[in-house]
């Protein structure tokens, strides 16, 4: 299995950067997660722009085995939509793979069972539509395309005729598998929702497209797997999902996240003060010199 990252530049400077409560902790976040990865998974890759790899290894100097420039075919894409970066990199790949976010530390291989899936994420979510929440809902995009006249996928469709109260999503801190056919036939669809010109006057009507980023990845994603699994002459018939964590609530226990050699940055954890200390003072320890070129970048 190969442990993949990906970095699409634009949507970092354009708003992505301020995630982070130092520029430095983002970089040293770069290196940790290379680093811990790259003890149990040898073959490491990273699918960027010409900017990113720019940042990433001429300057950072970060050691992946293969590096792809793959998502300057988003030049010319919408920068609210950060995901597509995510997106790309999954459709390109060829063999069973781990995608880790940025703020994802794999301390641990990934347990066996897990591994060896057709599909895997870190977590089921299982949000209703009319919380409270900063991201959107699918009902907000069925009513806009609806307006157009135009139609959503089936497995779209589907999920959503089963229970409007909810909307059964799939966290995407890890994602991967060895369904590469499956993973591929998800993000293509993902990706063509997103781009496809015939699309534009219904994403036209929203506002901010950033909140709909999860929507697009993570409720499609668990779309396809619920629609496919089960479907009689689906090629993907029987595909099924593993999940690192039972849900929200045990991905946020520290004991369990422990026991799995697992540590996510969610939510608000980027911009802890906190947390930026303590990944410095592991980074600084572990690897003084890298740290000091994340600094001399900062600087």
């Amino acid at each position: 299995m190969r442990a993949v990252w990906s970095f699409w530049s634009r949507p970092f400077e354009a708003h992505k950067s301020f995630i982070w409560h130092k520029p430095l902790h983002h970089l040293l976040a770069w290196g940790l997660s290379l680093r811990a990865a790259g003890r149990h998974y040898p073959e490491t890759v990273l699918i960027t722009d010409h900017a990113g790899k720019k940042l990433l290894v001429d300057k950072l100097g970060l050691s992946f085995t293969h590096v792809s420039t793959e998502l300057e075919r988003l030049r010319g894409a919408d920068t609210d939509w950060w995901a597509l970066g995510k997106l790309v990199a999954y459709n390109v790949q060829d063999r069973p793979f781990v995608h880790l976010d940025t703020d994802v530390f794999l301390w641990k291989p990934l347990p066996p069972h897990l591994a060896q899936a057709p599909v895997f994420a870190q977590n089921p979510e299982y949000p209703g539509f009319h919380a409270n929440t900063i991201y959107g809902s699918p009902y907000e995009i069925e009513r806009s395309f609806a307006a157009e006249g135009i139609e959503l996928p089936v497995e779209w469709q589907w999920a959503r005729s089963r229970d409007e109260s909810y909307f059964p999503e799939e966290n995407c801190g890890i994602m991967g598998g060895t369904q590469i056919e499956f993973i591929r036939y998800y993000s293509g669809m993902a990706l063509d929702l997103v781009l496809n010109p015939k699309h534009r006057p219904a994403w036209a009507r929203l506002g901010d497209k950033k909140v709909y980023n999860m929507i697009v990845e993570q409720f499609l994603l668990a779309a396809c797997v619920a629609y496919h699994r089960f479907h009689p002459v689906s090629p993907y018939r029987g595909v099924k999902i593993k999940h690192l964590f039972r849900g929200v609530c045990e991905a946020f226990d520290h004991q369990q996240a422990a026991q799995m050699g697992y540590t996510h940055l969610m939510g608000g954890a980027k911009s802890n003060p906190t947390v930026g200390q303590r990944l410095e003072e592991r980074v600084r320890r572990e690897d003084p010199t890298f740290f000091r070129q994340c600094e001399i970048l900062c600087n």
